[in-house]
């Protein structure tokens, strides 16, 4: 069903405003997929902040014409699914675990801070944590010498108890 020109422009018009907002984009080939997963998908996608689109692919170009997206044009060709994050690894997460289980879904390119990623550049970026682990392995890192500092005074002051415990026990005994 072809869309005529209102519709066009409001299609590229609410993908610009994603790209906008977006730190990432990820696109896969999605051929042969069936409708279950690809709404298996699109639910994953929703909870963890991830706008899934189907578009046709002129107006996906023309969407990200100018914008830090437009690294990947070029790879716009065939039946696409374009994923748009504000987060920088939720998109690429979202994509790559599905694709780990389902194999009809092949990731064809994506886009982070202005620059073109291949496949193996969204698995990595799909493998950094997310920004709550990293908050926590910071915290984790910070609290470190003093949890250790703490373990260490402790030690020396149960140390010090079990010594007056003996000094006090000695004069009982000699009195």
């Amino acid at each position: 069903m072809s869309l005529n020109r209102s519709e066009k422009e409001a299609v590229i018009n609410e993908v610009t405003s994603l790209a906008a907002k977006a730190q990432t984009l990820v696109i896969a080939e999605y051929r042969g997929i069936t409708v279950a997963d690809m709404t298996k998908l699109r639910a994953d996608a929703r909870s963890k902040g991830v706008s899934l689109s189907v578009l046709k692919n002129t107006l996906a170009r023309r969407a990200v014409a100018g914008s830090a997206f437009e690294v990947v044009a070029d790879q716009m060709t065939g039946p696409l699914i374009y994923g748009f994050s504000e987060d920088a690894v939720a998109a690429a997460k979202v994509v790559a675990d599905f694709a780990k289980t389902n194999t009809k879904l092949v990731i064809r390119a994506g886009a982070f801070g202005g620059k073109a990623l291949d496949v193996e550049g969204v698995k990595q970026l799909a493998n950094i944590p997310s920004k709550e682990v990293l908050l926590a392995q910071l915290c984790g890192l910070l609290m470190s010498p003093m949890s250790r500092t703490a373990v260490v005074l402790g030690a020396l002051a149960a140390k010090k108890g079990e010594g007056a415990a003996e000094v006090a026990a000695e004069e009982t005994a000699a009195a």
